[in-house]
């Protein structure tokens, strides 16, 4: 079932590039004590989120954080490197944390999961956008569909602050 406004995240464990190499970040880590703009993508460098939905968040970027959001947070189905090279080619002004979740474990326990095995791509993560304050869901916004960004996109979340 399909994680609900509301709810807890469920503890999880992601990976994020640093100085020294991948490590690892808990649930409590990200979200804990902190209001947090999460928004998640099927896949790094495919044409949508890179061109439509990263662009939404990192336009809207000051005038989210202005609005007490503390971290903005963009999550995938890719591995640690992939997610650097992404941040690195995108996050101009380091304004987001980058979540590796290459395993599908945090999207399968908040019932996120995708099956793109059609296109070759495997188990990815559906589009979304949540605003979580101290690890509890405030507000959710579920693409229909993978390859738009309607209701998921930085202006959505900046307009619902």
């Amino acid at each position: 079932m399909a994680i609900q406004i509301g709810d807890k995240l469920p503890e999880a464990k992601f990976r994020v590039m640093t100085a020294e190499g991948p490590q690892v970040k808990t649930t409590d880590d990200i979200f804990k004590g902190k209001k947090v703009a999460l928004f998640a993508v099927p896949g790094a460098y495919t044409g949508t989120c890179h061109k439509m939905h990263l662009p939404s968040i990192f336009l809207n970027a000051y005038a989210i954080k202005d609005k007490g959001v503390d971290t903005i947070a963009i999550i995938s189905v890719n591995d640690a490197f992939v997610m650097n090279a992404w941040k690195r080619d995108t996050d101009q002004r380091d304004e987001a944390v980058f979540l590796a979740d290459g395993n599908a474990d945090f999207t399968k326990a908040i019932g996120m999961e995708l099956d793109a095995s059609a296109n070759g791509l495997g188990i990815r993560s559906k589009r979304y956008s949540m605003l979580i304050e101290d690890g509890v869901v405030k507000k959710l916004n579920l693409e229909a569909m993978p390859g738009k960004v309607e209701v998921s996109g930085g202006d959505t979340l900046l307009g619902q602050l």
